[in-house]
């Protein structure tokens, strides 16, 4: 942590008063800003039209943006080979693909799905702080803006792909580094309980429960002919 005892008690001295704003009255509105110096007895002084150097400095002074989202989303090194898309805004977005895997999955008992390892189809996600959405995807490569986006094979997702997170406690910083805000996201995901389809709608072909049940604990690949287009590509969600 920063030490900052040496800060309190610092004081400040005005340098300039910003601003005396005239105008002429006419239809036409124009505007004149005026600024003054301070003498060392911090009376105004020496009236002149704001300068370009003042006015980047009263820009400065307003923006907090840098302050607020520092590190959000940068990367600790290169950008992640597995990373699609970035929107580091203030409320920005991260969307990226992760290929085939064995992910440990936990079920609602009243489902009678047993918890345990499966292999999953690749997915697409995107998130913000707030909120994920998750996508299935049949082709194992890169994706591209016009590749076809499936369900995702799971409980708790609207049909938009958005993910009902249910009582976890999502905690993403505002400086959180891309490589950490992925993991986390994964982490919430993978370590909540699935417990119910969203508007009894199933995102498989077939039953989504005889499904898990046959996968969890078994070498069985992910069957991706199982899989429902949702009519959505890449390229739709990248706003």
């Amino acid at each position: 942590m920063k030490e900052i005892t040496e800060e309190f008690g610092r004081c400040y001295y005005p340098q300039s008063a910003f601003l005396v704003v005239y105008e002429n009255g006419s239809y036409q509105k124009d505007i004149y800003i005026e600024s003054y110096n301070f003498d060392a007895n911090g009376c105004p002084i020496n009236a002149h039209p704001l300068s370009l150097k003042e006015r980047r400095m009263f820009a400065k002074a307003l923006d907090q943006s840098g302050d607020f989202k520092r590190g959000y989303l940068k990367p600790k090194g290169l950008l992640p080979e597995n990373v699609l898309y970035l929107n580091p805004e203030s409320n920005g977005f991260a969307v990226w693909y992760t290929g085939k895997q064995q992910a440990h999955l936990f079920f609602k008992e009243d489902l009678g799905i047993a918890n345990g390892q499966a292999w999953i189809s690749p997915l697409l996600w995107k998130a913000t702080k707030e909120s994920l959405s998750v996508y299935a995807l049949i082709d194992t490569g890169k994706p591209n803006v016009d590749s076809i986006l499936y369900h995702a094979p799971f409980f708790n997702i609207y049909e938009d792909g958005k993910v009902c997170m249910g009582t976890v406690k999502i905690d993403i910083a505002d400086d959180c580094t891309l490589d950490d805000f992925i993991a986390r996201w994964e982490q919430y995901f993978f370590n909540s309980y699935f417990s119910h389809l969203l508007r009894q709608r199933s995102p498989v072909k077939g039953n989504i429960i005889s499904l898990w049940q046959s996968l969890i604990g078994s070498h069985k690949k992910f069957p991706l002919k199982e899989l429902t287009p949702n009519k959505l590509t890449l390229k739709n969600i990248l706003s």
